[in-house]
């Protein structure tokens, strides 16, 4: 602790401030990231968790006036000031969806418009508290990230790389753990390296992590033995525990969504920047129950394969540990819940651009992608890269309009295009879709989410999914964008790192008998480390095949 404040001489831990307690933040309280202890990653522009240039934590009861400045009713418009880039060189401008901010966009313009999947909450008071709460917080992300991903979506999108997505369907606040953040973020390293080696691309890893809290729902309710009670809409706004207290929306959820995310976000940080996931540690990532299948074998030569190349570039001179000792890894949800998403636009002062500050991407689901919608208001206005997931339902005019409404300049790397369809459908919709954006000449990213098309409910009364039906989508995937001479960019999958048994089929062989064993979903079924290990490979092979043909 100095004169000034505290000082923390750590890449890793900026952050623990945010996270502790709001014992640490009853004065106000600065945070400098130390540039020895940073080093170059501190200046640097690749990575994700690169660099934590943050300003400021303001403790949320420090003073009246500082809670005065940056709140008000909720019809007002209010972006915070983020000096998050003052370390770093100027952006370019294709590094931005736009140079100037929308004249008929603000921070609240989304009030206005229709509001879908949004809980009702029983004490408006108490929703104002929290979401000033939130705006008096410092950012999850920065500016600077979002833009340096934007450039990696956009090569995806020229086929020089690949995005794979990955994560909970919904993050929990019963099942937070540092061994499940760190078990899903080994497997997306582990796929990452199947990609990168195998593929022989690039690969940008995305986790579904620290946000993805928020759910929409088919129903607002939901009748277990003739009781109807409203439906559980994700931990960020009510429990899953099937009482009438426990399904009231809880305004209080939201800040404490906020500070398990900082947490998140926190460890993540630290295991992608701290040697955890350097390459040379590919063979000590294999999880034990994955040992002695076909899957783990086939990682365990791929590891020992990479193990030698990296011996032989320290053989010709090349610096490995420092040049491998790293990685970059992203973080996006849906931008489901309006009103904490709201709370985290802020303005960029290198850009003077908005920014949703609650991750580096965000998208826009099926239900929620209506052009003259709140959610379509946010992400319209805020200069991240974003995505749509899209079906067979739209309709050729309205997805041109969806494309100009979100990348009116028609920058490459903005527009993320998710496709969920099914199997069997993906194969004769999506060539439709593939031509009505070419003919419009649009850019997009193209990524495949295999998962919520072929959900079922299983005979023993599970709701699950076939690995079967998730492959054949995505071998279909890839087929029509060989046909079609399109670019398949990547991959959105529902998975954790942990060995649970909530999808069938695959090498590690769940049936529908045996998925009680460890079904411990809140929400949707997931694939376990050793099924999406194996898609990685499927994946691999025709990232390979493309290759060769190029």
């Amino acid at each position: 602790r100095s004169a000034g404040g505290w000082f923390i001489e750590s890449p890793f831990f900026p952050y623990i401030l945010v996270m502790t307690s709001h014992m640490l933040l009853r004065s106000p309280v600065t945070v400098t990231a130390c540039p020895r202890a940073c080093g170059s990653r501190g200046a640097s522009s690749r990575g994700g968790f690169g660099r934590f240039p943050l300003q400021a934590v303001t403790s949320p009861s420090s003073s009246s006036s500082s809670s005065s400045s940056s709140s008000g009713s909720p019809g007002k418009s209010m972006m915070q000031s983020v000096d998050d880039d003052a370390w770093l060189p100027n952006f370019r401008a294709d590094q931005v969806p736009f140079e100037t901010a929308h004249e008929d966009w603000s921070t609240s313009s989304w009030r206005e418009k229709q509001q879908l999947q949004q809980p009702t909450y029983l004490d408006e008071d108490a929703l104002q508290a929290a979401t000033d709460e939130l705006r008096r917080m410092p950012p999850l992300v920065f500016a600077g990230e979002a833009r340096t991903l934007t450039e990696e979506v956009a090569r995806a999108g020229r086929g020089e790389g690949f995005l794979l997505f990955g994560g909970d369907c919904a993050e929990s606040f019963l099942e937070f753990s540092a061994d499940n953040i760190r078990d899903t973020f080994r497997v997306m390293c582990q796929m990452g390296v199947v990609l990168n080696y195998g593929g022989g691309l690039p690969t940008t890893k995305i986790g579904r992590m620290a946000g993805q809290f928020a759910k929409p729902r088919s129903a607002d309710t939901e009748t277990i033995d003739g009781v109807e009670l409203p439906s559980y809409r994700g931990d960020i706004i009510n429990g899953p525990e099937f009482t009438e207290e426990a399904r009231i929306p809880d305004p209080q959820r939201l800040v404490k969504c906020y500070y398990q995310s900082a947490a998140t976000l926190n460890l993540l940080r630290a295991f992608a920047n701290g040697g955890y996931a350097a390459l040379g540690r590919t063979g000590s990532w294999e999880m034990d129950f994955v040992k002695g299948t076909s899957q783990g074998q086939m990682y365990t030569d791929l590891a020992s394969r990479v193990d030698q190349a990296l011996e032989f570039m320290a053989a010709c001179g090349v610096d490995v540990e420092n040049t491998a000792s790293s990685t970059s890894f992203w973080t996006a949800h849906e931008a489901c819940l309006l009103e904490y998403e709201g709370a985290f636009i802020r303005k960029d002062s290198t850009s003077g651009l908005p920014y949703g500050t609650s991750a580096h991407l965000l998208w826009v689901g099926e239900r929620t992608r209506q052009l003259d919608g709140a959610h379509m208001e946010i992400m319209r206005g805020i200069a991240n890269p974003i995505g749509v997931k899209v079906s067979n339902k739209i309709e050729d005019q309205e997805l041109v309009d969806l494309c100009n409404c979100l990348n009116p300049e028609n920058r490459e790397g903005r527009l993320t295009l998710i496709t969920r369809m099914g199997a069997g459908l993906l194969k004769k919709e999506l060539p439709r879709l593939i031509n009505v954006v070419r003919d419009a000449g649009l850019n997009v990213t193209w990524v495949a989410d295999p998962m919520h098309g072929n959900t079922e409910t299983s005979s023993s009364g599970y709701k699950t999914r076939r690995f079967d039906n998730i492959r054949q989508e995505l071998e279909e995937f890839f087929e029509v964008h060989e046909a079609e001479g399109s670019v398949p960019g990547g991959i959105h999958l529902e998975m954790t790192g942990r060995n649970v048994t909530e999808c069938t089929g695959g090498g590690v062989g769940v049936t529908d008998e045996n998925l009680n064993e460890n079904y411990v979903t809140h929400c949707d079924p997931r694939l376990n480390n050793q099924q999406a290990l194996e898609l990685a490979f499927v994946v691999a092979g025709y990232l390979r095949k493309r290759r060769n043909a190029a």
